[in-house]
Protein backbone atom coordinates (compact mmCIF):
# COMPACT_ATOMS: atom_id res chain seq x y z
CA UNK A 1 0.00 0.00 0.00
CA UNK A 2 3.05 2.65 0.74
CA UNK A 3 4.20 1.09 -2.68
CA UNK A 4 1.27 2.24 -4.54
CA UNK A 5 1.01 5.76 -2.16
CA UNK A 6 4.30 6.49 -2.93
CA UNK A 7 3.84 6.09 -6.88
CA UNK A 8 0.79 8.32 -7.01
CA UNK A 9 2.02 10.90 -5.07
CA UNK A 10 4.80 11.14 -7.62
CA UNK A 11 2.63 11.02 -10.41
CA UNK A 12 4.15 7.99 -11.98
CA UNK A 13 2.56 4.99 -13.30
CA UNK A 14 3.56 1.99 -11.90
CA UNK A 15 3.82 -1.77 -11.99
CA UNK A 16 3.21 -4.14 -9.52
CA UNK A 17 3.43 -7.92 -8.83
CA UNK A 18 2.13 -9.06 -5.93
CA UNK A 19 2.83 -13.25 -5.54
CA UNK A 20 1.43 -13.97 -2.31
CA UNK A 21 2.60 -17.74 -0.98
CA UNK A 22 -1.09 -18.85 -0.15
CA UNK A 23 -2.58 -21.00 -0.72
CA UNK A 24 0.47 -22.66 -1.42
CA UNK A 25 1.75 -25.64 1.44
CA UNK A 26 2.72 -25.22 4.16
CA UNK A 27 -0.86 -24.87 5.35
CA UNK A 28 -0.97 -22.29 8.08
CA UNK A 29 -3.57 -19.61 8.26
CA UNK A 30 -5.39 -17.77 11.27
CA UNK A 31 -7.40 -19.31 13.60
CA UNK A 32 -10.62 -16.58 13.07
CA UNK A 33 -9.96 -17.42 9.21
CA UNK A 34 -9.95 -21.57 9.85
CA UNK A 35 -13.04 -21.13 12.09
CA UNK A 36 -15.07 -19.64 9.12
CA UNK A 37 -14.65 -23.16 6.89
CA UNK A 38 -14.38 -25.92 9.55
CA UNK A 39 -16.66 -28.49 9.31
CA UNK A 40 -18.10 -27.23 5.69
CA UNK A 41 -15.74 -30.03 3.88
CA UNK A 42 -17.19 -33.02 6.10
CA UNK A 43 -19.40 -33.96 3.27
CA UNK A 44 -16.18 -35.41 1.27
CA UNK A 45 -14.45 -34.23 -1.95
CA UNK A 46 -17.23 -37.17 -3.75
CA UNK A 47 -19.96 -34.78 -3.36
CA UNK A 48 -18.15 -31.37 -2.90
CA UNK A 49 -16.88 -32.47 -6.83
CA UNK A 50 -20.01 -32.95 -8.61
CA UNK A 51 -21.53 -29.77 -6.83
CA UNK A 52 -18.36 -27.84 -8.18
CA UNK A 53 -19.10 -29.32 -11.49
CA UNK A 54 -22.43 -28.49 -11.68
CA UNK A 55 -21.49 -24.91 -10.40
CA UNK A 56 -19.16 -24.51 -13.20
CA UNK A 57 -21.59 -25.41 -15.60
CA UNK A 58 -24.23 -23.39 -14.77
CA UNK A 59 -21.47 -20.56 -14.54
CA UNK A 60 -20.39 -20.71 -17.81
CA UNK A 61 -17.29 -22.21 -16.67
CA UNK A 62 -17.62 -25.43 -18.48
CA UNK A 63 -19.72 -26.58 -21.12
CA UNK A 64 -21.94 -28.83 -20.16
CA UNK A 65 -21.09 -32.23 -22.34
CA UNK A 66 -17.70 -32.29 -20.87
CA UNK A 67 -18.01 -34.75 -18.66
CA UNK A 68 -16.17 -34.62 -15.19
CA UNK A 69 -13.05 -37.00 -15.01
CA UNK A 70 -13.23 -39.64 -12.61
CA UNK A 71 -11.99 -39.48 -9.23
CA UNK A 72 -8.05 -40.09 -9.20
CA UNK A 73 -7.69 -43.84 -9.09
CA UNK A 74 -5.25 -43.25 -6.03
CA UNK A 75 -8.19 -41.17 -4.17
CA UNK A 76 -9.89 -42.55 -1.98
CA UNK A 77 -13.37 -42.79 -1.67
CA UNK A 78 -14.54 -40.34 0.99
CA UNK A 79 -17.49 -42.62 2.69
CA UNK A 80 -14.51 -45.21 3.00
CA UNK A 81 -12.75 -43.03 5.74
CA UNK A 82 -13.36 -43.22 9.22
CA UNK A 83 -14.49 -40.08 11.43
CA UNK A 84 -11.18 -39.04 12.33
CA UNK A 85 -9.42 -38.96 8.89
CA UNK A 86 -12.30 -36.95 7.42
CA UNK A 87 -12.38 -34.85 10.26
CA UNK A 88 -8.47 -34.45 9.60
CA UNK A 89 -9.02 -33.91 6.16
CA UNK A 90 -11.84 -30.90 7.00
CA UNK A 91 -9.33 -29.53 8.86
CA UNK A 92 -6.45 -29.61 6.06
CA UNK A 93 -8.79 -28.36 3.39
CA UNK A 94 -10.31 -25.83 5.89
CA UNK A 95 -6.74 -24.44 6.66
CA UNK A 96 -6.54 -24.03 2.38
CA UNK A 97 -9.61 -22.07 2.09
CA UNK A 98 -8.48 -19.96 5.06
CA UNK A 99 -5.61 -19.17 3.11
CA UNK A 100 -7.93 -17.83 0.38
CA UNK A 101 -9.50 -15.99 2.81
CA UNK A 102 -6.79 -14.55 3.77
CA UNK A 103 -5.47 -13.35 0.31
CA UNK A 104 -8.74 -12.14 -0.37
CA UNK A 105 -8.69 -9.92 2.83
CA UNK A 106 -5.45 -8.60 1.54
CA UNK A 107 -6.36 -7.63 -2.46
CA UNK A 108 -9.62 -6.26 -0.86
CA UNK A 109 -6.97 -3.31 1.24
CA UNK A 110 -5.66 -3.05 -2.23
CA UNK A 111 -8.49 -2.07 -3.81
CA UNK A 112 -9.93 -0.06 -1.13
CA UNK A 113 -6.44 1.87 -1.39
CA UNK A 114 -6.98 2.61 -5.13
CA UNK A 115 -10.68 4.03 -4.44
CA UNK A 116 -9.20 6.37 -1.52
CA UNK A 117 -6.75 7.60 -4.10
CA UNK A 118 -9.46 7.88 -7.00
CA UNK A 119 -7.11 5.68 -9.27
CA UNK A 120 -9.11 2.45 -9.23
CA UNK A 121 -10.86 2.95 -12.06
CA UNK A 122 -7.74 3.30 -14.16
CA UNK A 123 -6.00 0.44 -12.67
CA UNK A 124 -5.55 -2.53 -14.52
CA UNK A 125 -5.54 -5.88 -12.05
CA UNK A 126 -4.59 -8.98 -12.96
CA UNK A 127 -5.37 -11.93 -10.92
CA UNK A 128 -4.04 -15.45 -12.13
CA UNK A 129 -2.83 -18.62 -10.51
CA UNK A 130 0.56 -20.44 -12.22
CA UNK A 131 -0.54 -23.92 -11.93
CA UNK A 132 -3.65 -26.22 -10.60
CA UNK A 133 -4.01 -28.12 -7.73
CA UNK A 134 -1.20 -29.41 -5.77
CA UNK A 135 -0.87 -33.56 -5.36
CA UNK A 136 2.30 -33.18 -3.25
CA UNK A 137 2.30 -35.64 -0.72
CA UNK A 138 0.62 -38.29 -1.83
CA UNK A 139 -3.80 -38.46 -1.32
CA UNK A 140 -3.92 -37.82 2.25
CA UNK A 141 -0.85 -35.07 2.21
CA UNK A 142 1.92 -34.62 4.24
CA UNK A 143 2.74 -33.78 7.79
CA UNK A 144 6.29 -32.84 8.53
CA UNK A 145 6.11 -31.88 12.22
CA UNK A 146 5.67 -32.95 15.24
CA UNK A 147 3.60 -32.28 18.33
CA UNK A 148 2.42 -29.42 16.54
CA UNK A 149 -1.54 -28.90 15.31
CA UNK A 150 -1.95 -28.50 11.92
CA UNK A 151 -2.50 -24.94 10.49
CA UNK A 152 -0.41 -22.92 13.10
CA UNK A 153 3.21 -21.10 12.04
CA UNK A 154 4.96 -24.38 13.32
CA UNK A 155 3.56 -26.96 11.03
CA UNK A 156 4.24 -27.99 7.74
CA UNK A 157 1.49 -29.95 5.68
CA UNK A 158 0.13 -30.50 2.50
CA UNK A 159 -3.60 -31.28 2.00
CA UNK A 160 -2.95 -33.65 -0.56
CA UNK A 161 -3.73 -35.65 -4.13
CA UNK A 162 -7.70 -36.32 -2.81
CA UNK A 163 -8.29 -32.64 -2.23
CA UNK A 164 -6.43 -31.43 -5.30
CA UNK A 165 -8.29 -33.87 -7.47
CA UNK A 166 -11.34 -31.63 -5.76
CA UNK A 167 -9.64 -28.17 -6.72
CA UNK A 168 -9.01 -29.24 -10.45
CA UNK A 169 -12.22 -30.29 -11.46
CA UNK A 170 -13.66 -31.30 -13.72
CA UNK A 171 -10.20 -31.79 -14.99
CA UNK A 172 -7.47 -34.68 -15.18
CA UNK A 173 -3.67 -34.38 -12.96
CA UNK A 174 -2.61 -31.91 -11.28
CA UNK A 175 0.60 -29.23 -10.97
CA UNK A 176 3.86 -30.59 -12.54
CA UNK A 177 1.78 -32.14 -15.27
CA UNK A 178 0.53 -30.69 -18.71
CA UNK A 179 -3.06 -32.30 -18.93
CA UNK A 180 -5.92 -29.52 -18.28
CA UNK A 181 -5.95 -30.32 -14.81
CA UNK A 182 -2.37 -29.08 -14.43
CA UNK A 183 -2.38 -25.90 -16.40
CA UNK A 184 -5.91 -24.43 -16.39
CA UNK A 185 -6.08 -21.53 -14.45
CA UNK A 186 -8.52 -18.31 -14.38
CA UNK A 187 -7.19 -14.79 -15.45
CA UNK A 188 -9.40 -12.39 -13.86
CA UNK A 189 -9.07 -9.28 -15.24
CA UNK A 190 -10.39 -5.67 -14.11
CA UNK A 191 -9.86 -2.11 -15.75
CA UNK A 192 -13.04 -0.09 -15.20
CA UNK A 193 -11.80 2.59 -17.63
CA UNK A 194 -11.12 0.19 -20.44
CA UNK A 195 -12.92 -3.11 -19.96
CA UNK A 196 -16.59 -2.68 -20.48
CA UNK A 197 -18.10 -5.82 -20.42
CA UNK A 198 -17.43 -6.47 -17.15
CA UNK A 199 -18.63 -9.49 -15.16
CA UNK A 200 -18.22 -11.67 -18.51
CA UNK A 201 -16.54 -14.64 -19.72
CA UNK A 202 -14.01 -15.24 -22.34
CA UNK A 203 -13.10 -18.40 -23.23
CA UNK A 204 -10.09 -17.09 -25.96
CA UNK A 205 -7.11 -18.84 -25.13
CA UNK A 206 -3.89 -17.28 -23.74
CA UNK A 207 -0.65 -17.97 -21.48
CA UNK A 208 1.52 -16.56 -18.85
CA UNK A 209 3.96 -15.48 -21.96
CA UNK A 210 1.24 -12.97 -22.72
CA UNK A 211 1.28 -10.79 -19.54
CA UNK A 212 4.58 -9.31 -20.17
CA UNK A 213 3.24 -8.60 -23.75
CA UNK A 214 -0.04 -7.05 -22.39
CA UNK A 215 2.17 -4.89 -20.13
CA UNK A 216 4.51 -3.41 -22.66
CA UNK A 217 1.51 -3.29 -25.10
CA UNK A 218 -0.25 -0.96 -22.47
CA UNK A 219 2.85 1.09 -21.42
CA UNK A 220 3.32 1.84 -25.19
CA UNK A 221 6.83 0.32 -24.77
CA UNK A 222 8.37 -2.03 -27.40
CA UNK A 223 10.22 -5.36 -25.87
CA UNK A 224 13.56 -4.85 -26.19
CA UNK A 225 15.90 -6.93 -28.76
CA UNK A 226 19.59 -6.07 -26.91
CA UNK A 227 20.96 -5.22 -23.63
CA UNK A 228 24.03 -3.97 -23.42
CA UNK A 229 24.85 -5.50 -26.99
CA UNK A 230 23.99 -8.51 -25.79
CA UNK A 231 20.72 -9.94 -28.06
CA UNK A 232 17.57 -10.52 -26.29
CA UNK A 233 15.24 -14.17 -26.46
CA UNK A 234 12.45 -12.43 -28.57
CA UNK A 235 8.86 -11.57 -27.01
CA UNK A 236 6.83 -14.81 -27.79
CA UNK A 237 3.56 -13.27 -25.88
CA UNK A 238 0.63 -11.44 -27.33
CA UNK A 239 -0.93 -8.54 -25.72
CA UNK A 240 -4.40 -9.34 -24.29
CA UNK A 241 -5.81 -6.50 -24.74
CA UNK A 242 -8.02 -6.19 -27.59
CA UNK A 243 -10.02 -8.92 -25.42
CA UNK A 244 -10.24 -6.41 -22.94
CA UNK A 245 -11.71 -4.49 -25.03
CA UNK A 246 -14.08 -7.33 -26.37
CA UNK A 247 -12.42 -8.20 -29.41
CA UNK A 248 -11.63 -11.19 -30.71
CA UNK A 249 -7.41 -11.17 -30.54
CA UNK A 250 -5.29 -12.62 -33.69
CA UNK A 251 -3.92 -15.38 -30.62
CA UNK A 252 -1.08 -17.50 -30.89
CA UNK A 253 -0.45 -20.17 -33.94
CA UNK A 254 0.06 -22.80 -31.18
CA UNK A 255 0.92 -22.58 -27.77
CA UNK A 256 3.50 -25.05 -26.17
CA UNK A 257 4.27 -26.17 -22.14
CA UNK A 258 7.26 -28.51 -21.08
CA UNK A 259 7.92 -29.33 -16.96
CA UNK A 260 9.96 -31.81 -16.22
CA UNK A 261 9.21 -34.04 -19.25
CA UNK A 262 5.67 -33.55 -19.32
CA UNK A 263 4.47 -31.83 -22.92
CA UNK A 264 2.12 -30.03 -25.03
CA UNK A 265 1.53 -28.11 -27.46
CA UNK A 266 -2.55 -26.58 -28.29
CA UNK A 267 -3.06 -25.50 -31.98
CA UNK A 268 -7.05 -24.37 -32.33
CA UNK A 269 -9.26 -26.91 -30.77
CA UNK A 270 -6.34 -29.42 -30.44
CA UNK A 271 -3.87 -30.50 -28.23
CA UNK A 272 -1.33 -33.15 -28.19
CA UNK A 273 -0.28 -33.68 -24.65
CA UNK A 274 1.95 -36.53 -22.80
CA UNK A 275 2.86 -37.73 -19.29
CA UNK A 276 6.41 -38.07 -19.14
CA UNK A 277 7.35 -40.67 -19.99
CA UNK A 278 4.30 -41.82 -21.41
CA UNK A 279 2.72 -41.65 -25.24
CA UNK A 280 1.66 -38.89 -27.15
CA UNK A 281 -2.10 -38.43 -26.37
CA UNK A 282 -4.77 -35.75 -28.29
CA UNK A 283 -7.60 -34.39 -27.40
CA UNK A 284 -10.38 -32.09 -29.41
CA UNK A 285 -10.68 -29.08 -26.40
CA UNK A 286 -14.00 -27.76 -28.69
CA UNK A 287 -15.77 -31.81 -27.40
CA UNK A 288 -13.81 -33.08 -25.10
CA UNK A 289 -11.62 -30.55 -22.50
CA UNK A 290 -11.79 -33.06 -19.88
CA UNK A 291 -9.48 -34.82 -22.09
CA UNK A 292 -10.98 -38.30 -21.74
CA UNK A 293 -11.34 -39.56 -25.40
CA UNK A 294 -7.74 -40.02 -26.86
CA UNK A 295 -8.17 -39.57 -30.72
CA UNK A 296 -4.32 -40.50 -31.27
CA UNK A 297 -4.92 -43.38 -33.14
CA UNK A 298 -7.57 -42.25 -34.58
CA UNK A 299 -6.59 -39.12 -35.82
CA UNK A 300 -2.76 -40.11 -36.71
CA UNK A 301 -2.40 -37.46 -38.56
CA UNK A 302 -3.06 -34.40 -36.56
CA UNK A 303 -0.92 -35.91 -34.11
CA UNK A 304 2.08 -36.23 -36.44
CA UNK A 305 1.24 -32.14 -37.57
CA UNK A 306 1.37 -31.48 -33.94
CA UNK A 307 4.71 -33.42 -32.85
CA UNK A 308 6.14 -31.74 -35.51
CA UNK A 309 5.19 -28.09 -33.87
CA UNK A 310 6.14 -29.34 -30.68
CA UNK A 311 9.46 -30.60 -31.88
CA UNK A 312 9.96 -27.28 -33.95
CA UNK A 313 9.19 -24.88 -30.84
CA UNK A 314 11.18 -27.59 -28.33
CA UNK A 315 14.39 -27.06 -30.46
CA UNK A 316 13.69 -22.93 -30.59
CA UNK A 317 12.96 -22.87 -27.06
CA UNK A 318 16.16 -24.83 -25.89
CA UNK A 319 13.88 -27.32 -24.05
CA UNK A 320 16.13 -30.09 -22.84
CA UNK A 321 15.39 -33.86 -22.71
CA UNK A 322 14.19 -34.74 -19.31
CA UNK A 323 16.04 -35.57 -17.08
CA UNK A 324 17.62 -33.40 -17.65
CA UNK A 325 21.94 -34.70 -17.41
CA UNK A 326 24.50 -32.50 -16.31
CA UNK A 327 28.27 -33.04 -16.41
CA UNK A 328 30.30 -34.61 -14.11
CA UNK A 329 32.27 -31.31 -12.20
CA UNK A 330 36.15 -31.93 -12.32
CA UNK A 331 37.52 -32.30 -9.03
Amino acid sequence: LKFVEEAVELKEPFFWYLAHNAPHWPLQATDADIAKYKGKYLKGWDALRAERHKRMIKTGIVKKNWPITPRDTQAAAWDELDDAKKKEMDLKMAIYAAQIDRVDQNIGKLVAKLKELGIFENTLILFLADNGGCAEGGKFGFDRHKDKRTGTAESFSSYGLAWANASDTPFRRYKHWVHEGGIATPLIAHWPAVIKQRGKLTHQPGHVIDIMATCCDIAGDAYPQSCKGARITPLEGKSLVPIFQGKQRTGHNAIFWEHEGNSAVRKGKWKLVSKHPGRWELYDLEADRTELNNLARTNAKKAEELKAIYRAWAKRANVLPWPIKRPNKKK
